[in-house]
């Protein structure tokens, strides 16, 4: 019989949605909940699924680097040609602050249900790839995704 955690994580970001008919085509900040369900077929000697501490260090670092307090884009966004072409002026200074903006893969808009593709792939490669976790056999059933307290996104397996 297999078992499930989930771990949530809360950041910071900012996003606009190409496209958009209504005030969500303008540049704006979020508050985001990620919450992460992980399955195992078994605990461990412990009686875990994964040391939740494990989780929180291996996704909370990519959550850390690429999208908390983070401006996300789509690839064709317009404000990055701007970015790019201030840059190239300024040498290397950075409009957006020390971090680059992350740019959603496969022409997506950075909207919550895309969140939640990438999120999703994202873990998965962390479960397959890290050594910390390889030895568990850890799947990736749900991920959800808040972009206010009142509306969310989820994808389930």
């Amino acid at each position: 019989m297999s078992s499930i955690i989930t771990r949530k994580f809360e950041f910071d970001y900012g996003h606009r949605v190409l496209g958009h008919e209504g005030k969500c085509a303008t540049l704006h900040g979020h508050r985001g909940v990620a919450e992460v369900t992980i399955e195992a077929p078994q605990l461990d000697l412990v009686g875990r699924v994964v040391d939740f501490g494990v989780v929180k260090e291996v996704i909370g670092e990519w959550i850390d680097l690429y999208w908390d307090h983070t401006m996300l884009f789509h690839p064709n966004d317009p404000f990055l040609k701007l970015l790019s072409e201030y840059g190239m002026k300024t040498g290397p200074s950075n409009l957006m602050g020390p971090k680059n903006p992350f740019i959603m893969p496969d022409e997506m808009n950075p909207t919550a249900e895309n969140m939640v593709i990438v999120l999703r792939d994202v873990v998965r490669n962390i479960l397959r790839t890290k050594e910390s976790l390889v030895d568990y056999d850890l799947l990736v059933k749900r991920i959800r995704f808040w972009e206010t307290p009142n509306c969310s996104a989820e994808w389930s397996a």
